[in-house]
């Protein structure tokens, strides 16, 4: 704990509010609650954490804290801000997964769809259904008992689907929207229940039929009966009311929190959701955050009912949300919760190896590399390599790792504008001088380690720069291969000596996993320039074609290769006149320049 951070949290207010925790850049890296502020914010400083929370509180340099009235506005403030800032410690509900619903337009005429996209429309959703097959039955279902538009686009004339009668003709006819409403309405109390009671009426109209000897109506009467028996039997009741409810459940393991939900649909559990994350506060302050943020999700609509645990305040979520919320004590809705919690338990007992065993990989590779070089975990590797063929085309690249796993936004590409063609070394310097120039000026992150894909020569270049040009002191590592192109072995030190290391160890495959990174980088970079400027060399020759001309054919054909594939057709559609796509041909099949290494 830094003075600031001391300072500050000695006047902090006993009161309700959210705190926002800052890194060295003044960037909001947490964003919490609390009922005490004083307490909570506190407790981060003293006594002993789990890896995840050791390491927020690390990274934290300075906080800022709002006051609230009470702990719901304090909840309401936090899912405001977590919004708004995206704090990277922040991480839970990172899952894109989407469930099928089914739909009911808000046309003038209405149709039923299936669909994964909840918008916020005249439109009416039901669901969500385990999987799309499900959901179209269901549809299917629908569309035989109900009579809504299948048409897309309106027809001029009656379609077969009207002669049959599922369909109003609504292309032809006037349908009051009085009776589209009814029908939406009886879809309502069909999904919710009342399929039972259509069901009954239907076996009342088929014996009706069969007496009256209309024994085609009949069947169709008998068919729609066993459509409903297949579709709405086909999952074992949960529930004895049809009441569509949504059931929480969670865990907490070594500073994880695993929340499982059980979504009731039609008295029948239809689908779960499982989510997993680190915690850094109380799990039942952490868990109303992560319910206020589940049903913000587009894929997540509100139910009638929510049913948590006993551990949390169940008046607060049902304020937050504005639905029934409630704790229950006996009989098959306590068994659901309670099946929710062991689930929650089991899987954050089945997933926590694979979690370890990823911070080994990661984490734990990082803090072992930084054990080998005698400096603190280099949380932040930043990696260097030239790439060129004979003095040819000379570009550079940089990738960028954090806690061991690839940051892709922050990779840079670096056309070399200065260093002679076959100056490996000057290319070096001038890219380090570039990057860590630009670092500087706009204040942006030092990485704890840099790594440069080479020998002596390269990181003799690199510290160059760094130490007598920006007067800066950052730890730099060689990556030299061997014969087969093979990560060898790790340089350190002036003058720069091989750093023992186990090639089996974590730490080893990390600097390997680098080390492939930067040189893939590196070389898809290096071709895309030789592409480019192999086709513009060819097309300056000839007469006719400038720099727009040779965009434009870039841009239809994608690839030189397919450029001397392409037909005059080809080179016409991409907007050329055909005496000069001709022209073009030809000289591209003499030229016939390689396009790969």
């Amino acid at each position: 704990m830094n003075e600031l951070v001391r300072q500050k949290s000695e006047i902090l207010p006993e009161q309700p509010g959210c705190y926002l925790m800052k890194d060295g850049n003044g960037t909001i890296i947490y964003v919490g609650k609390a009922k005490v502020l004083k307490n909570r914010v506190r407790s981060y400083f003293t006594g002993t954490h789990n890896g995840k929370t050791q390491r927020l509180v690390q990274d934290i340099e300075d906080f800022e804290y709002i006051v609230t009235s009470s702990d719901l506005e304090a909840l309401i403030l936090e899912l405001h801000l977590i919004k708004k800032h995206d704090p990277k410690y922040n991480v839970m509900l990172k899952d894109d997964k989407t469930y099928p619903y089914i739909k009911i337009t808000g046309d003038a005429y209405p149709r039923i769809i299936t669909t994964r996209t909840v918008r916020k429309d005249n439109g009416k959703y039901f669901g969500p259904y385990p999987n799309v097959y499900a959901a179209n039955e269901t549809r299917k279902l629908l569309d035989r008992i109900y009579p809504f538009r299948k048409c897309v686009k309106m027809p001029d004339r009656l379609c077969l689907y009207y002669h049959i009668g599922q369909c109003l003709g609504p292309c032809v006819k006037d349908i009051p929207r009085s009776e589209f409403q009814y029908m939406i309405d009886e879809v309502s109390k069909f999904l919710n229940g009342g399929h039972i009671a259509v069901r009954t009426e239907l076996e009342k109209k088929m014996m009706a039929a069969a007496e009256a000897m209309e024994y085609e109506r009949a069947k169709e009467y008998r068919d729609q009966i066993a459509h409903i028996d297949t579709v709405m039997e086909k999952q074992k009741m949960q529930m004895n009311d049809f009441t569509n409810r949504d059931v929480f459940g969670y865990a907490v393991d070594k500073g994880w929190m695993c929340v499982q939900v059980f979504f009731i649909r039609q008295g029948k559990l239809i689908e779960r959701d499982a989510s997993m994350f680190p915690v850094y506060g109380e799990p039942e302050e952490e868990f109303l955050t992560f319910i206020g943020r589940f049903y913000e999700q587009s894929q997540h609509i509100k139910p009638k009912e929510v049913m948590v645990p006993g551990t949390v305040d169940a008046d607060i979520i049902q304020q937050l949300l504005d639905i029934r919320v409630f704790v229950p004590q006996k009989g098959k809705k306590k068994e659901l919760v309670n099946l929710a919690i062991n689930n929650a338990e089991v899987a954050l007992k089945e997933k926590f190896h694979l979690v370890e065993r990823q911070d080994e990989r990661t984490i734990g590779a990082v803090e072992q590399l930084g054990a080998h070089l005698g400096i603190p975990a280099p949380r932040r590797i930043e990696a260097f390599d030239n790439s060129h063929i004979y003095g040819a085309d000379p570009v550079s690249a940089m990738v960028v790792f954090e806690d061991g796993k690839p940051l892709k936004k922050e990779y840079r590409k670096y056309k070399t504008k200065t260093a002679a063609k076959h100056d490996d070394y000057g290319a070096m310097r001038e890219v380090i001088r570039r990057r860590y120039t630009r670092v500087l000026r706009e204040r942006l992150p030092l990485p704890d380690l840099i790594l440069i894909d080479g020998g002596k020569g390269q990181m003799s270049s690199a510290r160059e720069v760094l130490e007598d040009e920006l007067g800066l002191d950052i730890p730099i590592a060689g990556l030299a291969k061997d014969l087969k192109h093979q990560t060898a072995e790790l340089l350190y030190g002036e003058p720069p000596l091989p750093v023992p290391m186990k090639r089996t160890s974590q730490e080893f495959y990390l600097l390997q996993r680098i080390q492939d990174e930067v040189h893939r980088f590196a070389i898809t970079f290096h071709r895309q320039q030789r592409q480019k400027n192999s086709i513009q060399s060819v097309l300056d020759t000839i007469p006719g074609v400038g720099p727009k001309r040779r965009q434009q054919l870039m841009k239809h054909f994608g690839s030189v290769k397919n450029m001397r594939a392409g037909s005059l057709v080809d080179f016409v559609a991409a907007g050329l006149p055909e005496a000069l796509a001709l022209e073009v041909q030809k000289k591209l099949n003499e030229d016939a320049l390689p396009t790969s290494d």
